[in-house]
C-alpha cells in the first residue's frame, strides 16, 4: 500500500481504483489523497467530486456519468461506495447490456475520469465473478488490522515519531485493532506529546494519559498477577481495566491481548526456540521494532505456564471472544471475564 500511495504523490494516478475489504478509513484514506492529487483547488475539488452508492445506480449509468466530460477541469473524481451492492437492470437483457457496457469502459477507460469503486470485504467466489472479476487489474484490498502493534509503529512512524516499547504494548492492548481508531488515538497521542521539548518519542505515561489507561491497573499488571496465578489480583485488574474502557469493548481488548500473550508463551514452550537469539524468538512471536525489549519476559514467563496451562487458555480465551459475539449465550460481561480469570488459573471445572 506504501508503494500505491508513492505513485498517487508523484502523480501516477490510475483511472480506475478498485478498493475493498473492511478497513474504510484507510480506504477514505487513500481516495483522499487521490482527490488532493488530481484538483489545484479545494474549489475545484467540490465541483467535480461526485459520490454515489452502489445501489442508486446501474452499470451502464455508472458508465454514462463516467463518460461526461468535467467543468473546468482537466479530470473528474466518481466514487461509488457500496460497490458491491450496485443495482440490477429490470430484466435480464438489460442487465447484459450494462454488463458488456461497463466492460467495455473498464477496459478502455475515460482519461478525463478518475473512477474509485469501494466495496466492503468480497469473499474469493465472488471475486471470479463480473464485475470484479474484470477489475484485477485495479483492485487493492484493504483487510482487516491484523497486527495492530505493527500498524500503529509504522503509522507514529510515519509522522516521526517512535513509540517507546512499553508505551506500544500499553497502547496496542488498550484500543480496538482498527485503522480509524489506532489513527485518531496516534494524532491524539501526538498533539498531547507535541508540548513536549525534546525527542519524538512516545511514553508509557503519555499512553495512560490519553487513552485513559490507569498507571496501577494495566496489561502489565495483569501478565504480572497471571505469572503469579493470584485469582484475586487478575480479576481486580481485568476488572478496572474494563472500567476505564467501557464494559464489553474493554473485555474485547483483554481477550485480544490475553490471546497473543496465551499464543506467544505457546510458541516458546519449543526448548529450540529458548536457544535461539533474542532477535531471532522475537520475529517468531511477532515483535516488532523494539518490541524485542519484551522476550526476556516472555522467557522468564515460560517458567510459571505449562504448555497444557497455555493450551486451556487459548481454548478459554477463544470460547470468551465466541460469546462476545454472540455465539454463545453468557449473562454479563464482568461475569465472563470473571469465569475466563479462573479457567486461565485453572479454577474452574
Amino acid at each position: 500500500m506504501d508503494a500505491l500511495k508513492k505513485n498517487i504523490l508523484a502523480g501516477a494516478i490510475s483511472p480506475v481504483y478498485f478498493l475493498y475489504g473492511p478497513e474504510s478509513y484507510l480506504k477514505e484514506e487513500l481516495a483522499s489523497a487521490i482527490r488532493t492529487a488530481i484538483f489545484p483547488s479545494e474549489s475545484d475539488a467540490a465541483s467535480n467530486t461526485h459520490i454515489f452508492y452502489g445501489s442508486e445506480l446501474t452499470h451502464g449509468e455508472l458508465v454514462s456519468k463516467a463518460s461526461e466530460y468535467p467543468m473546468f477541469t482537466p479530470k473528474q473524481l466518481i466514487l461509488v461506495r457500496q460497490f458491491e451492492k450496485i443495482k440490477k437492470p429490470t430484466t435480464k437483457e438489460l442487465q447484459k447490456q450494462h454488463e458488456e457496457k461497463f466492460s467495455r469502459y473498464i477496459a478502455s477507460p475515460a482519461e478525463f475520469t478518475v473512477l474509485i469503486l469501494d466495496a466492503d470485504q468480497i469473499d474469493k467466489k465472488d471475486s471470479e465473478k463480473f464485475p470484479f472479476s474484470i477489475l484485477k487489474k485495479y483492485r487493492h484490498e484493504f483487510p482487516a488490522i491484523k497486527a495492530p502493534d505493527l500498524f500503529a509503529f509504522n503509522r507514529a512512524k510515519m509522522a516521526g515519531w517512535e513509540f517507546e516499547p512499553d508505551a506500544l504494548k500499553a497502547f496496542s492492548a488498550s484500543i480496538e485493532p482498527s485503522a480509524r481508531e489506532i489513527c485518531h488515538e496516534i494524532e491524539k497521542i501526538i498533539l498531547y506529546t507535541s508540548a513536549r521539548s525534546g525527542e519524538k518519542r512516545i511514553t508509557a505515561h503519555d499512553v495512560y494519559d490519553c487513552i485513559g489507561i490507569s498507571r496501577t491497573y494495566n496489561v502489565f499488571e495483569l501478565e504480572k498477577a497471571l505469572a503469579a496465578r493470584s485469582l484475586r489480583l487478575c480479576s481486580g485488574i481485568s476488572l478496572m481495566i474494563m472500567d476505564h474502557e467501557g464494559q464489553k469493548e474493554g473485555l474485547g481488548n483483554i481477550v485480544r491481548f490475553l490471546t497473543t500473550f496465551y499464543i506467544r508463551l505457546w510458541k516458546l514452550s519449543l526448548p529450540e526456540v529458548q536457544r535461539l537469539p533474542q532477535a531471532e524468538i522475537a520475529k517468531i512471536l511477532g515483535m516488532y521494532g523494539k518490541q524485542e525489549y519484551f522476550v526476556k519476559n516472555y522467557l522468564t514467563y515460560t517458567r510459571s505456564f505449562s504448555l497444557q496451562d497455555t493450551e486451556h487458555a487459548i481454548a478459554a480465551l477463544r470460547e470468551t471472544d465466541a460469546a462476545l459475539k454472540g455465539l454463545s449465550p453468557y449473562p454479563d460481561e464482568k461475569y465472563l471475564l470473571l469465569q475466563l480469570m479462573q479457567k486461565l488459573l485453572g479454577q474452574h471445572s
